[in-house]
This record gives C-alpha cells, structure tokens and sequence, in this order.
C-alpha cells in the first residue's frame, strides 16, 4: 500500500470517541506534553465537534504500529510520531493519506503546502511541533563550573557524577560526535561512514558506565530534581515546565541541541478514520499549533503560526525565547536529519542493543 502525506503531530498517538458512540484510542508521550496536548488540542477539539479522545501513552517506535497494521487489529486511531519513525511508516505503508490541500489554509489564504517549510513537509504530510533534545543540569549540585558545550556532558573530570540518557541511539550519536569535535554540518556524513559510527560509540564508551538510562520524557527531569545524575538529555518542553511549574533549579544548555519535529500519524486500516481526519485537520490549524506553545516550550511549524504564540497560561511568561527555534537558542543546531534516520534506523537501534548488552 503507498501511502502519501499522512499527517503526524505534536508527538502523541490520538484515539478518541467518534460521532454515534465509536470509541477512538489515542496515544501521546505522556506528562506535561501530553497535559499540554490535552489543553491546546484535545480537549478544544471535542468542544467543536463533540468527538471524545481517550488517550494511552508509549514511548514512541513503530513495533505495536505494525502489529496492529500486519494482524488488521487496529485499535490506536492518531499517533504522535517522532518524524523518522513517521517517514518509516509512510514507507511501510502503516499510515493513512491526508492531502494537505485539505488542510486550513494560512489566515491571508496561504495555501498549508506553502505555508509549511519545505523541509517540514514529506509523503506523511507536515509537521505541526518543533522540539529539542537538549542538555540539562542541576544548578544547585553543579554549583560550581557550569557546562557550556556539549563535550562537558562526556567531561567526566571535570563534572564528575552520572548521566542521563535516553535508551536509544537518536540522538546520543549525534552528541557524541558533536562532542568529539565533529562540526555540525558534518555529523550526518560522518555518521555515514562505518569509521563515523564506530567514532560515535567509542565517545560513548567513555561515560557508558556513569550513564542512567531513561525511556519517558517525564524522567529527566525528576531524575535531576533528585539529584540521581547530574547531567541528562532531555526534551526542552519538559525541563522548562519543571523549571516555571516545580522551581526545579535545572538549566538547559541549548549548545548541540538536536531539533526535531512531530507529526501525527492516522494508522492505516482504522475504523474511525473520519474522525482522525477530523483530528488532524484540526490540530494543524496554525492557531492551534501555536496554542500548545501556551502550555510547553515547543514551537508551531507553520510559518503562519509564529504570529501567535505569546505567553505561558499558568504564569505569563513571554514563551518566544524559550523555544527550541528562537534566535538565541537555534544557533548552532543540530537538525535531525529524519531521512538518515528512516534509511538507518533498524541498523542503528541493532548496534545500540548489542552495545548496551557488551
């Protein structure tokens, strides 16, 4: 089955309870995304249309997608993917077509497909969220020297104290080569080459040993709080809500940051899917793209969206230079290169199991 432009979001797995009583299943990443999901998306969307959305949570990857795909057993409606996992699905045929000239067009009347960057936009459709995978630390137990580049994160001499990581190699090849010195225009093709990958594991045999591993979102910054590492990745969003929402001492250090976006996936074959169509054309609205950046620190992808972000709900703080894709904060990204990682992906995750295991 070719599947083209199916259209994925901020990163959760929507499911929800359609017109005539049919019960959608949604999944999302859970915490204080999945509550800003809830406020920004969801919960405005049923108030329109009258369609409920119940909502699971998972930890990404495409395993019980397929399953559910390969067996005709479809029971999750709406996926919030991360953009490799999207394209690898689109590929797979595992996603259902939304045109995006579908779509609401931009408030002067620019058309969604111009509207959305060029790179934003593949046969899964557009993406609806921009997030970080950044740096974060403790400033009451860093008290001292401060990190303020990624290679302080493999510095164990000079920080001493475990880390955080997440249990994937997304990303963690990219800091590594980052901080080995790779510059950022240069870290996708040299992870192209076998000597590249091996560069990358060998940095992290560096600090494999001090390294706590994480699967949830939700974990990075309650594993700060307490103190159990020093150091950890995590998504921006989250270490900002623990910040204004907790008064949690964290600090992001946005030098390496890895962009990314989100995008939400109809799953092919489901029985709802008038009401996932719904959904998404709903969620990509540019003023509801922009009203999740009211909850959490990631920004809309539509061009036309950036005119409306303004401040957090709960204390009013101006949300733009907190954004992955401010000014300030951008220069010197890293932007995941979703295609590398939809060729790549399998191989990687092998290696990175066999690694751990060494």
């Amino acid at each position: 089955m070719k599947v083209a432009r199916a259209l994925c979001a901020w990163g959760v797995a929507v499911l929800g309870l359609g017109a005539g009583g049919e019960t959608l299943t949604v999944v999302s990443w859970g915490g204080a995304y999945e509550q800003a999901s809830r406020s920004a998306v969801l919960e405005p969307f049923t108030a329109e249309t009258g369609i409920e959305v119940a909502v699971e949570v998972y930890n990404g990857g495409l395993a019980q997608i397929r399953a559910q795909v390969e067996t005709g057993n479809v029971y999750w409606d709406v996926v919030d993917l991360e953009r490799a996992d999207a394209v690898r699905a689109c590929d797979e045929g595992l996603l259902e077509f939304v045109d995006l000239d579908q779509l609401a067009p931009a408030p002067d009347g620019t058309s969604p497909a111009e509207d959305y960057p060029a790179e934003a936009v593949t046969e899964c459709g557009g993406g609806l969220l921009y997030y970080s995978t950044v740096v974060a630390y403790n400033t009451e137990i860093l008290a001292g020297a401060r990190p303020a580049a990624i290679a302080d994160f493999f510095d164990l001499a000079r920080f001493p104290g475990r880390r955080g990581m997440r249990r994937s190699p997304l990303v963690n090849l990219e800091f590594a080569l980052l901080a080995d010195g790779v510059p950022v225009s240069e870290v996708y093709g040299t992870l192209a080459t076998v000597e590249g990958v091996a560069r990358a594991f060998r940095k992290l045999d560096g600090i494999k040993d001090s390294i706590v591993w994480w699967e949830a979102g939700a974990q990075p910054p309650q594993m700060l709080a307490d103190g159990e590492v020093v150091m950890s990745t995590a998504y921006n969003g989250r270490i900002f809500n623990a910040q204004v929402l907790e008064n949690q001492p964290l600090e992001i250090l946005w030098d390496g940051q890895v962009l990314d976006s989100g995008m939400l996936g109809i799953v092919a074959g489901t029985a709802r899917l008038d009401a996932a169509l719904e959904l998404v054309r709903f969620a990509s609205r540019p003023q509801v793209e922009a009203a999740i950046s009211r909850y959490i620190s990631y920004g809309p992808v539509r061009r036309s969206a950036a005119q409306f972000v303004s401040t957090h709900r709960e204390t009013g703080i101006d949300m733009r230079p907190h954004l992955p894709t401010s000014p300030e904060n951008v220069r010197g990204a890293l932007h995941n290169d979703w295609e590398w990682w939809s060729d790549h992906g399998d191989d990687m995750n092998e290696r990175f199991s066999a690694w751990l295991a060494r």
